[in-house]
């Protein structure tokens, strides 16, 4: 739809940052209808619209030649043809999340609270245009009796996809450090004479681990505890490392979640580096104090 409008001159993708968002689709739709006068056409725009009537009305004065049009009427009605099957299709998935029981509703010992059990609501400052018009993180609460999608990075879409290569059950995975082996996320080590030689992680074609690197590279600039080990890592080992590390760090998390069935709970940028400073002074004191030496601030 777009190139057919640059075809015509016609800038709307300069006025608009979406020209299958609402504004977009209003002009489009009345293009194809017959409609030419810009200014009818940047009456259309939608209240929320950041350019006014007047910017939009410019961008819309072009060339409305025959070939032209009839590309867009093409494009629109395979937009449309494309709209539907995706909508076909979250449907088929909310039939298949319907019908699964959770596997811890026969488990009378853990009970899960029933107001832990609402369906939540979507996170902020999220606006992705390609978000399923089913509720999935609902649908996940209810099989998992946790939140993944409250953890930094993990979206519906990113959590349907660990959920569907793991499951629901981390008995199959002695501990976390066994979960991250698996993953491929924790680094191999050879050892030779008590010396590591060489440490890297190991190459696993494993949706989970591709999920999880996504979820990290999406905390790159959070204010979150995630974000503060990714740029911690960063300056010490590099971008690619630091990532890999963070993905671990959000996987043992996701494991503990959901083998222990507790909810996340994030403690933020600041906390995390002042903790990680306490640490780095206790270990310089006792290694002061094992080197006969005491700190003292500077």
């Amino acid at each position: 739809m777009q190139q057919a409008l640059l075809q015509m001159h016609i800038q709307l993708s300069q006025a608009l940052s979406d020209v299958t968002g609402t504004t977009g689709q209003r002009i489009i739709r009345a293009i194809v209808a017959g409609e030419r006068d810009p200014r009818t056409l940047a009456a259309l725009r939608n209240y929320r619209c950041k350019k006014d009537a007047d910017e939009i009305a410019m961008a819309l004065t072009g060339t409305w030649r025959a070939e032209h049009l009839f590309v867009l009427t093409q494009a629109l009605a395979l937009f449309d043809f494309s709209t539907a099957q995706l909508s076909a299709c979250d449907a088929q998935i909310a039939g298949a999340f319907s019908v699964i029981t959770p596997r811890f509703a026969s488990a009378p010992e853990a009970p899960v609270p029933a107001e832990a059990l609402v369906p939540p609501r979507r996170k902020p400052h999220s606006h992705s245009t390609n978000a399923p018009a089913v509720n999935t993180r609902a649908h996940l609460l209810r099989l998992t009796g946790v939140d993944l999608v409250a953890v930094h990075g993990i979206s519906d879409a990113i959590a349907q996809t660990i959920l569907s290569d793991i499951g629901t059950d981390m008995s199959k995975w002695p501990d976390d450090t066994h979960f991250g082996s698996w993953l491929g996320l924790a680094p191999k080590n050879a050892i030779s004479g008590g010396k590591v030689l060489k440490s890297r992680t190991m190459k696993h074609r494993n949706r989970a681990a591709q999920a999880f690197r996504m979820a990290a590279q999406s905390v790159i600039r959070a204010d979150c505890a995630f974000g503060a080990c990714y740029r911690r890592l960063n300056g010490r080992l590099g971008p690619a490392q630091a990532l890999v590390a963070t993905a671990h760090k959000i996987a043992r998390t996701v494991y503990h979640m959901l083998k222990d069935r507790v909810h996340y709970h994030d403690i933020g940028a600041a906390k995390y580096n002042k903790r990680f400073r306490e640490r780095e002074m206790q270990y310089l004191q006792k290694k002061a104090a094992k080197l006969g030496y005491k700190l003292s601030p500077a």
